[in-house]
C-alpha cells in the first residue's frame, strides 16, 4: 500500500484508501484499476471486492477500504520524499468519511520533511470537505485535479478556490485539446498520454497548446510521457528534450 514509485513526478506512493469509481473518460483505462484487479486476485485484503470483470476488463465496483494500518507509514520515512497520496484511489470520492481524511491531514502535518501530492477528479468535493472541516492549508501539501479534455476544465475553477501551497493540474491521460485555459492560481502542470494495452493516442498539438500557455502564464511544465501500448519505446522527450520542471515554493494563497 506504500513504497517507492516509478511515476516520473513523485518519489513514493501512500494508499490509506483502496477502491474507486469511474467518474469520467479519463478513468476508462485506469492503470490503478488494472493493478487493483491483480492485487485482488492475489488475495490482498485491502483490494477485496474493489473490481469486477465487465466484457473481460476490470472495472471499479465502488467498494472502498479504509486502510488503518497504512496511516502511519509516512511517519516511518525519515528522509524527505515527494509522496503521491492515494495513487490507487481518489481521496475525495464519495464514501470516504471526513474524519478519516482529517486523520490523513494530521499525518501530513506531523511529517513536514515530506511533500504530499494529492490528485483528484472531484475537486468540488475537495473544496467542500477542506472548508467544511477547516482542514489547515499545510505548506507541504500540494493539491491537484485531473483534466483530460476541454470538457473538464471546470475542475480548474474548483481547484482555484482551495487553499494550498501548490495547486497543480494533471493533463493525463490527455484525450483531447483543452484550448484556452485560465491557469491563474495554478502553479504546476503535468502532461502525459495514456499508456497500456488500449491506450488512446495523444496528439502533439494538444501538448503544444498547454506548454505555450504554461510559458505565458508562468506555470511550471512537466512532460511525463507520450504513452501508448509501449510507453518506454515512445519515451518522454518532447521538442528534443525532457521537461521536468517543478513549481517554486511560495506563500500560501
Amino acid at each position: 500500500m506504500a513504497g517507492l514509485s516509478d511515476i516520473e513526478w513523485t518519489d513514493a506512493t501512500w494508499n490509506p484508501v483502496s477502491g474507486c469509481e469511474i467518474v469520467s473518460p479519463g478513468c476508462t483505462h485506469c492503470y490503478a484499476m488494472r493493478m487493483a484487479a491483480r492485487l485482488q486476485a492475489m488475495g490482498h485484503p485491502a483490494y477485496e471486492g474493489v473490481t469486477r470483470k465487465v466484457n473481460g476488463k476490470p472495472v471499479w465496483t465502488g467498494t472502498l477500504h479504509l486502510n488503518e494500518q497504512a496511516l502511519a507509514i509516512p511517519l516511518r520515512w525519515r528522509a524527505p520524499r515527494k509522496i503521491f497520496v492515494n495513487s490507487m484511489s481518489d481521496l475525495f470520492q464519495e464514501g470516504i468519511p471526513s474524519d478519516f481524511i482529517a486523520r490523513i491531514w494530521d499525518v501530513m502535518a506531523r511529517t513536514p520533511q515530506h511533500i504530499f501530492q494529492i490528485l483528484t477528479k472531484r475537486p468540488e468535493n475537495m473544496r467542500r470537505i477542506i472548508w467544511a472541516n477547516r482542514l489547515t492549508a499545510l505548506p507541504n501539501v500540494w493539491l491537484g485535479t485531473s483534466v483530460e479534455s476541454r470538457k473538464y476544465i471546470g475542475r480548474i475553477d474548483e481547484l482555484r478556490h482551495v487553499p494550498a501551497q501548490v495547486r497543480f493540474i494533471s493533463y493525463e491521460p490527455l484525450l483531447g485539446p483543452v484550448s484556452r485555459v485560465d491557469m491563474a492560481g495554478i502553479h504546476w502542470a503535468i502532461v502525459g498520454g495514456e499508456s497500456g494495452p488500449r491506450a488512446r493516442q495523444m496528439r502533439r498539438a494538444w501538448v503544444d497548446e498547454i506548454r505555450t500557455q504554461c510559458e505565458e502564464q508562468r506555470v511550471a511544465f512537466f512532460f511525463k510521457q507520450w504513452g501508448g501500448t509501449n510507453k518506454k519505446a515512445a519515451g518522454r522527450k518532447y521538442l528534443g528534450r525532457t521537461w521536468d520542471n517543478y513549481p517554486e515554493l511560495r506563500a500560501l494563497d
